[in-house]
């Protein structure tokens, strides 16, 4: 008898610790049990307790990769927070059963051999674990479910974000307070050789929006940096993470990564840039000196040197970039070459005119037709030229206005240099005007009193003295030019206007009249037309008398 109760508690001991055992490797409350293989096996235990093993290898995947890789998938699985227990199925294939979520995601696949290592069919080994691995995600979800801790992330995470976005934005005020404040200090304007670039206002109006711009970038680049963070926290987001990065990160590891192969052909750009620079500055020294008349070439005028330099810098410059042009980033790209290509069509269709005033003001450079400050005439414009550039030449006129002629016009056209005489070694030039006078008064008297108004007349030559022509007999009347020097071509103006009035003071002293062009008003023939305050206080006009002859 004792010995069949000592029986008892051995059977019921090793009944009880079987159950113990199986209980404790079973799914939670689940009274499926794994039948016992002899061989090797792996479990696939993503929340402690065990859903089941793997005991076969597939390919180059061991057995025991298989299992942890299914227990990373069932993990998945549970971190979704927003997981349907509906979209997890069995999906048949040609050599295995696939448990699959939301008909993309392959949790496992079971084989003929994971069948045969249990003596089961695919069928119910698959629907087995498809049940378990539903289980076993729900009840997880169900009491130790992470999305309020996920919402408590996220709602830290965008105080965080709020709390930098606002000291950053303070950082910012604060800086742009102390620029403002201390502007007198800050914006000075800027200048290069007296030539002012940038007004203080100006200077402070482009650093605001240089200091908007930065500051608006800084803080999408906060936010948008800040969004990989707020995906990541949930697992169906955060594939997005990768795709937000990958957005700016490319881009950023080109530029870099294109800076860093670019650096060779930069140095090699700055040295060619160097070399050009300082040839420049040679070539620049050198004519110079010839400008200055320090040195001399002949049949070389110094007024040609800087028109000439500023042909050769230009040579230069585009043989420089012609040099660059292959070591700049892209340069053996089509794109780059078809641009290239269409602004040089757009060049030469739309500058011919330019550049047949470029090539006439180099022609007119080197003819030496006027210079700035002579006064000239070009067509029918007179005046003293102020500007000449590669394309235009700007006349001022007497009257002051200011007319712009096309340098191909000016070519064109005849041009006459009033100043071209002016020098110290010349007489001058030598301007003219004419009177008619009747044949009833002797040449020499209207000599002398041409001359004598002339030599009255203001910013004139005394030397040569002036001199008359008779240019002309005339039915009516003889044509007399008298002609004057003077050294003041751009007073033409005043100097012509005074010696006419000269002229008619003069006559009037002489007692000669200025008869031409003819009379067409009916008057007293007898009375001179000399003014009054010229005359004698006895004058009278003679009496028109008539003979009668038998």
């Amino acid at each position: 008898m004792k010995k069949n109760v000592i029986c008892f508690l051995a059977f019921f001991i090793t009944l009880f610790s079987s159950n113990a055992i199986a209980q404790r490797d079973s799914l939670l409350t689940s009274k499926t049990i794994v039948p016992e293989v002899k061989q090797k096996r792996y479990p696939v235990a993503p929340f402690k307790d065990t859903l089941f093993y793997v005991y076969n290898k597939v390919g180059s995947f061991s057995a025991e990769s298989r299992a942890n890789a299914i227990t990373e998938k069932v993990r998945k699985l549970y971190e979704d927070s927003f997981f349907q227990e509906d979209s997890i199925a069995v999906v048949p294939s040609d050599i295995s059963q696939d448990i699959i979520y939301k008909n993309d995601f392959v949790i496992m696949s079971i084989l003929d051999v994971d069948a045969k290592a249990e003596n089961q069919t695919t069928g119910y080994i698959a629907n087995r674990n498809l049940n378990l691995i539903k289980r076993a995600v729900i009840y997880q979800n169900e009491n130790y479910s992470m999305l309020p801790k996920r919402l408590g992330y996220t709602a830290l995470l965008i105080l965080i974000i709020g709390v930098v976005l606002y000291f950053v934005g303070k950082i910012f005020n604060t800086l742009k307070y102390h620029l403002l404040k201390n502007s007198d200090k800050y914006f000075k304007g800027f200048s290069y050789n007296n030539i002012s670039i940038l007004s203080p206002q100006k200077q402070q109006s482009l650093c605001m929006r240089v200091y908007s711009f930065i500051k608006g970038i800084t803080l999408v680049l906060i936010v948008y940096l800040s969004l990989p963070l707020l995906f990541s926290i949930f697992p169906a987001t955060e594939a997005y993470t990768t795709t937000l990065l990958h957005w700016i990160l490319s881009p950023a590891k080109l530029a870099v990564m294109g800076f860093v192969h670019f650096l060779p052909s930069f140095v090699t750009i700055v040295v060619i840039i160097f070399i050009f620079k300082y040839t420049i500055k040679i070539i620049r020294f050198f004519f110079d000196e010839i400008k200055k008349e320090n040195i001399k070439i002949d049949g070389f005028y110094s007024d040609w040197a800087m028109p000439t330099f500023n042909i050769i810098r230009f040579l230069l410059l585009a043989f420089m970039v012609v040099v660059i042009f292959p070591y700049l980033p892209g340069s053996d790209s089509s794109i780059f070459k078809g641009v290239s290509v269409f602004v040089g069509i757009l060049f030469s269709l739309g500058s011919s005119n330019a550049i047949a005033n470029m090539v006439a003001g180099l022609v007119i450079t080197y003819m030496r037709p006027f210079k700035i400050g002579d006064f000239i005439k070009i067509g029918d414009v007179s005046g003293e030229v102020i500007e000449k550039t590669a394309l235009v030449t700007r006349i001022r006129t007497p009257k002051f206005e200011d007319i712009t002629i096309p340098n191909s016009t000016v070519l064109s056209s005849t041009s006459t240099n009033y100043s071209s005489n002016t020098k110290v070694i010349n007489n001058g030039l030598l301007i003219h005007t004419t009177v008619s006078i009747g044949y009833d008064v002797p040449w020499k008297d209207i000599h002398k009193a041409l001359i004598e108004a002339a030599l009255k007349t203001e910013m004139i030559e005394k030397t040569p003295a002036p001199f008359v022509l008779q240019i002309s007999l005339d039915d009516f009347y003889v044509s007399y030019q008298i002609n004057v020097y003077t050294k003041e071509p751009t007073k033409q103006p005043l100097i012509y206007s005074s010696l006419h009035q000269n002229i008619q003071d003069s006559f009037n002293a002489a007692g000669i009249e200025i008869m031409s062009p003819h009379y067409s008003a009916l008057r007293d023939g007898n009375t001179t037309t000399i003014p009054e305050n010229y005359l004698k206080e006895d004058y009278e006009a003679p009496f028109f008398s008539i003979k009668n002859k038998k």
